[in-house]
């Protein structure tokens, strides 16, 4: 085991883990670097399993133990221990969950291989809360969704607050970053897709409708909260759909309406 005990939150060593909880910061680096962070014992062990490639672990001592068969595994990736004090100053909070690791990002899928084999995809536009990224991964992975697209401007799928949320299931889900959106929609129809924008508009119809309806291969497409989806996605979907609603409510937060939406069409 290649075991490193810190004692200087300043090591150069541990760059990797270094201001997490700067916002600005990890969108810059993560993917300029090709790296992610994978935040709790569970969530890397998900991303091993999915054949991610470690670049280190970081790690509270009394998780040495925990992760033994992960270290022994992996004899060449350098892991990072000390005591909590010391962990803290290193990422800005306090590791509560006590395990990180710096992974290897994945090679990109490309669009139309992850498209050929699939009947049931989302595609999340603009959605910039990563919570919100996290959580409808973890609900499309529970409910039959076969993939999922994120447009040009959407949140980054493996940001760590994404990847916690979704307790490493954004690891299970082929997905892909679009290039152009809204104009890939015509990829969409060139693989046989139904597009169906979530949105609460004088012509959409009930989610019950379209589930009854049943198309062969569907695409559910979510927008940001607050301003919605584009105009331009409203018009060139073949449908808008609406989660029909009681007591003067008109619309959920975005990641409950997915898993509802998911679950009506599987």
């Amino acid at each position: 085991m290649s075991i490193i005990r810190l004692t200087d939150p300043a090591d150069p060593r541990v760059a990797d883990y270094t201001r997490l909880t700067d916002v600005h910061l990890r969108k810059l680096r993560e993917p300029a670097e090709g790296m992610y962070i994978a935040e709790s014992s569970r969530v890397l062990r998900r991303a091993l399993d999915a054949g991610h490639t470690p670049r280190s672990f970081f790690l509270a001592e009394k998780w040495l133990t925990n992760l033994e068969d992960v270290i022994t595994a992996h004899p060449e990736v350098p892991v990072f221990v000390g005591e909590p004090g010391v962990l803290e100053a290193v990422t800005g909070f306090h590791l509560h969950r006590g395990a990180l690791a710096a992974m290897n990002r994945p090679a990109p899928v490309p669009l139309d291989e992850l498209l050929a084999g699939a009947r049931r995809i989302a595609v999340l536009e603009d959605i910039v809360d990563h919570t919100n990224v996290g959580a409808i991964f973890r609900s499309a992975a529970a409910l039959d969704v076969d993939a999922v697209l994120v447009s040009p401007r959407c949140g980054d799928p493996l940001y760590r607050r994404s990847v916690r949320v979704s307790m490493g299931t954004v690891f299970q889900i082929p997905w892909a970053r679009l290039q152009s959106w809204p104009e890939d929609m015509a990829v969409l129809r060139r693989h046989g897709f139904t597009t169906a924008a979530l949105a609460l508009t004088e012509q959409s119809v009930s989610l019950d409708e379209l589930a009854a309806r049943r198309p062969e291969r569907l695409a559910l497409i979510l927008g940001t909260e607050g301003e919605g989806l584009l105009p331009r996605t409203l018009a060139e979907a073949d449908l808008t759909v609406k989660i029909p609603m009681r007591r003067g409510v008109d619309s959920l937060n975005v990641a409950a309406a997915s898993a509802v939406a998911f679950y009506a069409c599987r």
